[in-house]
């Protein structure tokens, strides 16, 4: 891995914040996801949704589960859920230790594929359509083989996953749009979804 290629590493001090705050200001970070020493792919996240204790919509709302577990542990670790019973949902845990807070990253920016990552997206996906690749939670944990076996899985350097800061060339040209979450049946009135304005890979 080349080290100069990265920004400055999200640590759990960072995240210790309630989600709807820490939510905005993922857009332009950098989600790395590192499968094996050769196979490391670099990813811009361009969508986000906060979940939170109070929130109907959130997994923790009624109470601590098996499932949902990891959502009152300590943040900085990685929340990963099935849906559907074939689509795996990425959260990033918030807040402090005991607070059930998380952020659902909903989608994903690749400026290029590793020539390795085409043996996992399927056939009819063209070239031309590589903004499109990561546009879903399902569709960005699918393509970067994340599941179950990462749910509570520290998000540090040298760990499956990690995060990092925006650069300062992206802090620049941010434009953010807030709006209310989607795919969900209740807390359907909180503003609590962002994502970057004009951005191709936004799910639609």
């Amino acid at each position: 891995m080349n080290l100069a290629q990265t920004n400055e590493i999200i640590d759990n001090t960072w995240l210790k914040r309630p989600s709807p705050e820490v939510a905005p200001e993922l857009l332009g970070c950098t989600l790395v996801r590192r499968i094996s020493d050769e196979q490391i792919i670099r990813t811009t996240i361009v969508e986000t949704e906060a979940y939170a204790p109070g929130d109907p919509a959130c997994h923790a709302y009624r109470s601590r589960t098996p499932r949902n577990a990891v959502m009152f542990g300590p943040p900085g670790r990685s929340y990963v859920y099935l849906i559907y019973g074939m689509y795996h949902c990425l959260n990033i845990v918030t807040d402090v230790d005991g607070v059930p807070s998380v952020v659902l990253i909903r989608a994903l920016q690749l400026e290029s594929v590793p020539d390795w990552l085409w043996e996992y997206i399927p056939k009819q996906k063209s070239k031309s359509k590589i903004s499109r690749l990561a546009a879903g939670p399902g569709k960005l944990c699918r393509l970067l083989n994340i599941d179950l076996s990462l749910n509570g899985s520290p998000l540090q350097m040298g760990q499956p996953m990690w995060l990092e800061k925006r650069s300062p060339q992206f802090q620049e040209d941010l434009q953010i749009v807030q709006t209310t979450r989607i795919g969900i049946t209740k807390g359907t009135d909180l503003p609590w979804r962002w994502y970057l304005g004009d951005c191709d890979a936004v799910s639609k």
